[in-house]
């Protein structure tokens, strides 16, 4: 049921990519296909019952806490992701304002027909 949460996501932020004229509204439509992403992650390294993946107990066999251990992989791709969402996403508004400030509007169409 999650896994389908984060496709529709995904579907979501692609439509809008795909069909919206407006920059502010591709760079949302981005941001929402990163956050699914993000999700899928969260979601592929839970597991029910887990502990964190540190050992503190000597006592525990490490078979068995291997076993009962959450993989930290995906802990440690989900915070990589957030650092690079964020600086995608502060490279395009910086690029959308930019182009704002240049052509004076933010609408695709009337910046493909300036291109000359």
């Amino acid at each position: 049921m999650v896994y389908i949460l984060c496709t529709t996501l995904l579907l979501v932020g692609l439509f809008g990519v795909l069909t919206q004229k407006n920059l502010i509204k591709i760079i949302i439509s981005v941001a929402i296909i990163e956050q699914a992403v993000i999700l899928f992650l969260v979601f592929a390294g839970y597991r029910s019952e887990g502990i964190a993946p540190i050992m503190t107990d000597p006592a525990v066999e490490a078979a068995a806490f291997a076993r009962q251990a959450v993989d930290p992989l995906p802990q440690a791709m989900v915070l990589t992701a957030i650092v690079i969402g964020l600086g995608v996403l502060a490279l395009m508004v910086a690029i959308a304002m930019r182009i704002y400030h240049v052509h004076g509007t933010y609408d695709i169409t009337e910046i493909r027909k300036l291109k000359g």
